[in-house]
């Protein structure tokens, strides 16, 4: 299964869009969202992705209503609230802003996960402690980082592809 991961797009739509045009050019299964899409109008702009999408709360969105209204307007789009234990492929992903740090690290040290996916530092990068890959995309949005970036988990292979959005 081929799953694409963004996290904190930050109301920036031109890298929203190109993120997307991304991800579907990969042909994805599946769409991950890590939280901080700020603004509940973002997801008219993910509206464009031709795979599912599961997203959760960041510490910077604001009407959580709103988002979970957008949200619903979509038949394959799903708003998790802070959480989500995602199953996939025989794997476990548990998909999370990350904002919590003694969530996160509760999370990758109970190895109940073989994949913990997470954004908030906007640093992106991989993980491995004991069974689980811990994966952040960074940020999409580009803010706090030297390029706005997005990722592509394959979990037949384990391997995460990180795409620079340009």
């Amino acid at each position: 299964m081929r799953i694409g991961i963004i996290s904190d797009t930050h109301d920036r739509q031109r890298r929203i869009e190109v993120a997307v045009d991304r991800f579907n050019r990969a042909d994805l299964d599946l769409v991950l969202h890590a939280g901080d899409y700020v603004s509940p109008f973002v997801v008219s702009w993910l509206a464009a992705l031709s795979a599912p999408l599961v997203g959760v709360l960041g510490n910077n969105d604001g009407d959580h209503a709103l988002l979970a209204q957008r949200f619903a307007e979509h038949d394959r789009f799903e708003l998790r609230g802070d959480f989500a234990r995602i199953e996939a492929d025989g794997t476990v992903i548990a998909l999370l802003h990350g904002h919590q740090r003694e969530l996160l690290e509760a999370l990758v040290a109970s190895q109940g996960f073989d994949y913990v996916v997470r954004g908030h530092s906007h640093r992106a990068g991989t993980e491995r402690h004991g069974r689980t890959l811990v994966v952040n995309p960074g940020t999409a949005s580009g803010i706090l980082a030297p390029d706005p970036t997005a990722a592509i988990l394959d979990t037949a292979t384990r391997h995460v592809e990180l795409l620079v959005l340009r």
